[in-house]
C-alpha cells in the first residue's frame, strides 16, 4: 500500500530536481539577453536625447527582427532532446549544425534587407528628424550582429537539446560584461558615438556566437557527427519552425494591438501600459525557464519511447507553473507600491497603472500553465497545433481590444482583453494536452 505514494514521490523529486537544473540557468539567460539593450541604453543616453532616442527605434527593429526567429531555438530544442532520449548524441549534434546552418541562412537574408533599406524603416517608424541618422546608423552597423544572434538562437537550442542550460547562462553573462566593456571603451575612449555602441554589441554578438560554436564543433567531432550543411536536414529544420514562426508572428501581433489600443486612450495609458508591459515581459522570463526545461525534458522522453514519463513530467510542470505563478502574482501584488514609483513620479500614471496592474497579478497563475503546457507541446514537436491554436487567441482577443475605446474602456479593460487572451490559450492548450494527440514517441515526430 505504501509502495506506490513512495514511488510517485521518487517520480516526483526526480522531476522537480530536473525542471530546477535546468530552469534556474535558463532563467538566467533569458534575463541577461535584454540586458544587452539596458546597458547600451544607459550609455548612448549620456550622448544625448538625439542618440537615445535612436537607439530606442532601432532597438525596437532588430529586436523584431530577431525575436520572430526565435523557432530556431524552439524546434531545434525539441528536435535534439528527441534524438537524445533515442540515444542517438551523432544524430541530436547533426540535427543541431542543421539548426545552426539555417540560422545563418536567415541572418544574411536579413542582413541583404536591411542594409540598404534602413532609411526607409527609421522613417516607418516615425524617427524625428534629429533622432533618424543615428537610428540608420545603428541600425545598419548592428544588423551585421543579426546572423550571430541567430546562431546564438541555435545553438542554444542545440545546448538545451542535450539538457544542458548551464553553458547558455556562462555565455550570455561573459557577453553582457563584454558588450559594457566594448561600449564604454568605443562610445567615449574611442569616441565613436553611438556608432562605437552598435559596434561593441557586435563584436560581444559575435563573440557569444564564436563560442557556442567551438562548444558545437568539439561535442560534433566527439561523435562523429558532420559539420556540412546539409540541405534536407536544413529544410527539415525550416519545415519545423515554420509554425511555431506563425505562432511568433500571432503572438508579436496580440502585444502591438494592445499598444495601439492602449496609445488611443491617451498619453497617461500608454505611459502606464509600457510600464505594466515592461513587467509582464520580466514575469514571463521566470514562467518560460520552466517551458524551456520541459522542451528539454519533454523531447527526451518521447525520444526514449517513454510516453508515461512524458505525462507524468508534464503533469508535474503544471503544477510548477501553477505555483510558480501564484508567487509571481503575490510578489506584484506586494511590491507595487515601490514598483510604480520606479518609473513614475505622475500620479496620473501611477492611478491609471494599479488597477490594471493588480489585473496582472491575478493573471499570473494563468500564465503559468501557458507557458508551461506551451514548452511541453514544443518539446513533443506540436507546431501546427499551437501556431492553430495562436490563430484562434488572436482571432479572439483583436475584437475585443479594439472595442475597448470603442465602449469607454480605460487600460484594465486593455488588460482585461489580455487576461481574456491568456485564458483562450490556455483552454486550448489545456485541451491538446487532455487529448493525448501530443504524445508521438520516437526519435523524429
Amino acid at each position: 500500500m505504501t509502495q506506490a505514494p513512495a514511488a510517485t514521490r521518487a517520480t516526483r523529486r526526480q522531476h522537480d530536481r530536473e525542471i530546477v537544473m535546468l530552469a534556474v540557468p535558463a532563467f538566467g539567460a533569458l534575463v541577461a539577453e535584454p540586458l544587452f539593450v539596458m546597458a547600451d541604453s544607459a550609455i548612448v543616453g549620456h550622448l544625448g536625447t538625439a542618440q537615445l532616442a535612436g537607439l530606442g527605434v532601432a532597438s525596437a527593429l532588430l529586436t523584431t527582427a530577431v525575436s520572430v526567429f526565435v523557432f530556431l531555438a524552439y524546434a531545434t530544442t525539441a528536435a535534439v532532446a528527441r534524438r537524445v532520449g533515442a540515444g542517438d548524441l551523432q544524430a541530436a549534434i547533426r540535427q543541431g549544425m542543421d539548426g545552426i546552418w539555417l540560422a545563418l541562412l536567415i541572418g544574411a537574408t536579413v542582413i541583404a534587407v536591411v542594409l540598404p533599406s534602413a532609411p526607409a524603416l527609421i522613417d516607418l517608424f516615425g524617427a524625428s528628424d534629429t533622432a533618424a541618422p543615428y537610428a540608420t546608423t545603428y541600425l545598419r552597423i548592428s544588423s551585421i550582429g543579426i546572423p550571430a544572434m541567430l546562431i546564438v538562437l541555435a545553438a542554444t537550442g542545440v545546448l538545451r537539446g542535450l539538457q544542458n542550460t548551464k553553458t547558455p547562462l556562462y555565455v550570455a553573462i561573459s557577453g553582457f560584461v563584454a558588450n559594457g566593456v566594448l561600449n564604454v571603451g568605443l562610445v567615449y575612449g574611442a569616441g565613436l558615438g553611438i556608432a562605437g555602441s552598435a559596434w561593441g554589441t557586435v563584436i560581444a554578438q559575435w563573440g557569444m556566437a564564436a563560442v557556442y560554436l567551438v562548444v558545437v564543433v568539439r561535442g560534433a567531432r566527439r561523435h562523429g557527427a558532420s559539420l556540412r550543411p546539409d540541405a534536407a536536414g536544413i529544410r527539415a529544420s525550416a519545415q519545423a519552425g515554420a509554425p511555431l514562426l506563425v505562432r511568433t508572428l500571432s503572438l508579436r501581433a496580440i502585444l502591438l494591438i494592445a499598444t495601439a489600443v492602449a496609445a488611443r486612450l491617451g498619453d497617461a495609458d500608454i505611459a502606464a501600459h509600457q510600464i505594466i508591459l515592461s513587467l509582464w515581459s520580466l514575469l514571463a522570463f521566470a514562467l518560460d525557464a520552466i517551458a524551456i526545461a520541459g522542451q528539454a525534458i519533454i523531447g527526451r522522453y518521447l525520444g526514449a519511447d517513454d510516453p508515461t514519463g512524458a505525462r507524468a513530467a508534464c503533469r508535474r510542470m503544471v503544477q510548477w507553473g501553477i505555483a510558480v505563478g501564484v508567487v509571481l502574482g503575490l510578489l506584484v501584488i506586494l511590491s507595487r507600491p515601490l514598483f510604480l514609483p520606479l518609473f513614475t513620479s505622475d500620479p496620473t500614471v501611477k492611478d491609471t497603472a494599479l488597477p490594471a496592474l493588480i489585473m496582472v497579478a491575478l493573471s499570473q497563475p494563468i500564465c503559468g500553465v501557458v507557458c508551461v503546457l506551451d514548452g511541453v507541446l514544443m518539446g513533443a514537436g506540436d507546431g501546427p497545433y499551437l501556431a492553430g491554436a495562436m490563430l484562434v487567441t488572436l482571432a479572439v482577443f483583436a475584437p475585443a481590444a479594439l472595442l475597448v475605446p470603442a465602449f469607454g474602456g480605460g487600460l484594465t479593460a486593455v488588460w482585461g482583453a489580455m487576461t481574456l487572451m491568456m485564458t483562450v490559450r490556455m483552454l486550448t492548450l489545456l485541451l491538446r494536452a487532455r487529448s493525448g494527440r501530443w504524445v508521438v514517441t520516437g526519435a523524429t515526430r
